[in-house]
Formats: structure tokens, sequence, C-alpha cells
């Protein structure tokens, strides 16, 4: 898979997750994907403060990008 396709694959993996995100006040973007395999985000809103927002990029964000681009190794969370 070409740098490319992986950051439209994250891309979808990132509009599937986004509504869940949305419904509770909060939002993500993609900042950059390093070595095809590092993806760094930065959660938005209510993410931001949000006691539970490692757990949700572990088991969620980074779940589901992972179904979409397998070679992708860690997503880590970039604070503003």
């Amino acid at each position: 898979m070409s740098s490319e396709e992986i950051k439209l694959n994250v891309e979808k993996a990132l509009e599937e997750i986004r509504p869940f995100l949305q419904s509770d006040g909060g939002d993500i973007s993609l900042l950059s994907i390093e070595d095809d395999k590092l993806v760094k985000v930065q959660l938005q809103g209510a993410c931001v403060g949000c006691t539970v927002n490692q757990m949700t990029l572990k088991s969620g964000v980074e779940m589901t990008i992972k179904k979409y681009a397998p070679q992708i190794e860690q997503v880590i969370n970039i604070q503003a």
C-alpha cells in the first residue's frame, strides 16, 4: 500500500469515528502519518479535557485505523 493509499484509508477511518466523537461534543483531525506506521492526530472540543480520551484513542481510534490500514503501528494524540 502506498503512502497516499494509507493516508486515504486513515481518513476513511476517521470519517467512521468522527460522528461518535461529535455526538459527545468532540472531534478529531489528522496531523500527519510518519514512516507509514505512526499516525498523529489531534483530539478537539470536549475530547481535549475528557478523562477517558486515552481509552477512546486506543480502543476506538487506533483500532478503527488499523482496520483500514493494518500497517499502522501506533496512533498518538498531539495536544494543541
